[in-house]
C-alpha cells in the first residue's frame, strides 16, 4: 500500500485500536472471561491479516505430536457455508469445513478435524465427540480472547514484523502490538534461508521479547509437487511455463520459487480464501490454453487445492499440481522448539493418568 494511502486511513486505524484496546482491557480487567481448559490446548495465530504460513505451522505440530498423542485441530471454518461445530470425514468438502480445514483433513485422514465458529463451545463438544483426544492445535486463534490456550505460538513474518506494521487499515495488523506479550513463543517466518547470527539478533532488538517469551526462525522449504486428483508426483520436475491459480494472502514466494525453477510464470491471482466458480475455472482453462507451449502447467497451493479439488470433470483433463510448503527451523532449534511443545502436553494429566486414591 503506498505511503500517501496509509497516512489518509490511519484516522481510521485510530478508531480500530481504540475499539481493539477497549475490547483487551475488557478481557484484561477479567470483565470479559477467557475460558480456560484443564487440558492441553495450543494455538497457533498472529496479529496481522494471513500470510505468516499459520497453516504450515498447523501442519508441523499435527505431524510432530499425532506420533504420540491423539491430536485434533479446531478452526473457525472461514467461508464455510455451514454452521455451528462440526467434524470432518470422508464427505466433507471445503465449502463445508473451509478451504484450511480441509487442506488438514485431506493431508491427515487419521486426525480429527474440526470446525465452530465459537471455540470456547467447540472445544467442549470436539471433546465430547472424540473423547480419546490428548491435545487441541487451535488455528488461527490468537486474537480470539474467549479462549486461553495453555501454549500461545505467535508467528510474524520476516518481511513484515509486526513491529513495524500498521492496525488496520492503515497497516496489517488486526490486534495491538502489545498484544505479543501473551505470546509463549513467536517464530519469524519466510525469513532468508541463509539468515546471519547477526542479523537474527538485530530482528530479536526489534521485536524485544520478554524474559519468558521463546523466539525461533523458519524459512520456507518447498515439498514434492502432486497432482490435484490423483496425488501422483510430477515426475522430471517442474515444466517450462507455469500458470500460478492462487487464493492466498501473499503468493510472493511461491512465485518467486517457481520463477527460479521455470522460464516464466504467468499467476492468476484471487482473494484470500477465494471460493471458486465456475467462471473462474474457465478462465484458468483459457489463460492455460493461451500459453503457447508445449511444456506447460497450472501449479496451486495446498490451500487453493481444496476447493479446486470440486472441479474435477472441469479440469481432470488439464495439468494441475500443488506445490506444498512447509517451516524449516534455521539456526539447529528444531529439537528445541519441539521439546518445548512435548513438554507443554506432557505437563498436563488426562483423566486415565491420573491414580485412584
Amino acid at each position: 500500500m503506498p505511503a500517501k494511502t496509509r497516512n489518509i486511513l490511519l484516522p481510521i486505524s485510530l478508531i480500530y485500536g481504540g475499539v481493539v484496546a477497549t475490547r483487551n482491557w475488557l478481557y484484561d480487567k477479567k470483565i470479559f472471561r477467557s475460558a480456560k481448559f484443564d487440558f492441553p490446548v495450543i494455538c497457533v495465530g498472529n496479529l496481522a491479516v494471513g500470510g505468516t504460513g499459520k497453516s504450515p505451522m498447523v501442519e508441523y505440530l499435527v505431524s510432530l505430536l499425532k506420533t504420540k498423542y491423539v491430536t485434533a485441530t479446531l478452526s473457525r471454518g472461514y467461508k464455510r457455508k455451514t454452521k455451528g461445530f462440526l467434524v470432518a470425514d470422508e464427505k466433507s468438502q471445503a465449502a463445508d469445513i473451509g478451504d484450511e480445514p480441509m487442506q488438514f483433513h485431506q493431508k491427515f485422514p487419521d486426525v480429527t478435524v474440526a470446525v465452530a465458529e465459537e471455540r470456547v463451545i467447540g472445544i467442549p463438544q470436539l471433546l465430547f465427540a472424540k473423547p480419546e483426544t490428548r491435545v487441541i492445535i487451535l488455528d488461527d486463534a490468537f486474537q480470539h480472547r474467549e479462549v486461553a490456550a495453555g501454549l500461545n505460538l505467535l508467528l510474524t513474518d520476516y518481511n513484515n514484523l509486526y513491529p513495524d506494521d500498521k492496525l488496520l487499515p492503515a497497516g496489517s495488523l488486526r490486534d495491538k502490538k502489545i498484544s505479543s506479550q501473551r505470546a509463549d513463543i513467536i517464530i519469524v517466518t519466510k525469513c532468508i534461508s541463509n539468515l546471519t547470527i547477526e542479523e537474527k539478533n538485530v530482528l530479536i532488538q526489534k521485536i524485544k521479547p520478554s524474559q519468558k517469551q521463546k523466539i525461533f526462525f523458519t524459512t520456507i522449504v518447498y515439498k514434492d509437487t502432486y497432482h490435484l486428483f490423483t496425488h501422483e508426483k510430477l515426475a522430471g520436475g517442474l515444466k517450462e511455463d507455469i500458470l500460478l491459480v492462487c487464493g492466498i494472502a501473499n503468493p510472493k514466494n511461491i512465485k518467486a520459487e517457481l520463477s527460479s525453477r521455470s522460464n516464466s510464470v504467468k499467476t492468476m491471482r484471487f482473494k484470500d480464501h477465494h471460493v471458486y466458480n465456475l467462471p473462474d475455472i474457465n478462465k484458468i482453462k483459457e489463460n492455460f490454453s493461451a500459453i503457447n507451449s508445449v511444456d506447460k502447467i497450472i501449479i496451486t497451493t495446498e490451500k487453493d487445492a481444496g476447493r479446486l479439488s470440486a472441479f474435477e470433470n472441469e479440469l481432470k483433463d488439464l495439468p494441475v499440481f500443488v506445490l506444498p510448503m512447509a517451516h524449516q527451523f534455521l539456526f539447529g532449534e528444531k529439537k528445541k522448539f519441539e521439546e518445548l511443545i512435548f513438554n507443554f502436553v506432557e505437563s498436563y494429566k488426562s483423566a486415565s493418568d491420573v491414580e485412584p486414591d
